[in-house]
């Protein structure tokens, strides 16, 4: 099996909510560990909201803003990428742009091939062009690199029909047609990713990160979450 993780920059901090908190990636390389000794082949995605949210300043140009937001998902692969190699495992990081010794520059060869020796896969800097976020990067990789399984850890254990920090009547769903999704903006992912994986059929797996072993459940499928279907 082939699963792409989408970890937030956010989720990374921690409690600081800003850089990295080391214990939670450390919490989260033992749990890919056990994954990938199991011979589960997984990529992972990082968000940069842990050092950047350009979209919010009005004084840099949104392309500029997107660049550095880019820049930011690859300091994240660099960080976390080490850390588990500090556990025992192997890692690559792949970038859509040339970036010197840092990283190697994505192909689905490559990955493929990273893939078959047992390697965990850093896919950073995004889909490499302004106007994208991090959610179109994963499920354009997961579409890429044939992964049976998005699993988008969140802060949230799962997908609801309305926020549930402001109405604490929000229903969670177990399982949610990506036409729903779409249908009723329950933003899972933003709409680009969200056409993106109904057209191409990418079924999601929607958990709370912080919850114990939640990674490892959600790879096998017994998670206290949301499952989102594309049939």
């Amino acid at each position: 099996m082939r699963i792409l993780l989408k970890l937030s920059g956010e989720a990374l901090a921690g409690p600081k909510k800003t850089g990295f908190d080391e214990e939670t990636v450390r919490k989260v390389a033992l749990q890919v560990k056990q994954l990938v000794d199991n011979g589960t082949q997984v990529g992972i995605v990082i968000g940069g909201g842990n050092f950047w949210r350009g979209r919010t300043s009005e004084n840099i140009d949104r392309t500029k803003a997107d660049q550095i937001g880019m820049l930011a998902t690859i300091m994240n692969c660099i960080y976390v990428s080490e850390i588990f190699r500090s556990e025992g495992m192997m890692t690559n990081i792949l970038t859509p742009f040339e970036c010197g010794s840092f990283t190697k520059l994505f192909s689905k060869d490559r990955a493929n091939k990273y893939f078959a020796h047992n390697m965990v896969v850093f896919f950073a800097g995004g889909t490499g062009h302004p106007y994208f976020s991090t959610d179109t990067g994963v499920v354009l990789r997961a579409i890429e690199v044939e992964a049976d399984y998005i699993l988008l850890a969140k802060a949230v254990d799962g997908v609801y029909d309305s926020d549930p920090a402001k109405n604490p009547d929000a229903k969670r769903y177990d399982t949610v047609s990506i036409d729903e999704v779409i249908a009723n903006n329950l933003q899972v992912v933003d709409m680009t990713a969200s056409i993106l994986a109904r057209d191409n059929k990418v079924p999601m797996r929607v958990f709370a990160l912080q919850e114990e072993g939640s990674i490892v459940k959600a790879a096998t499928g017994d998670f206290n979450g949301t499952t989102v279907t594309c049939d």
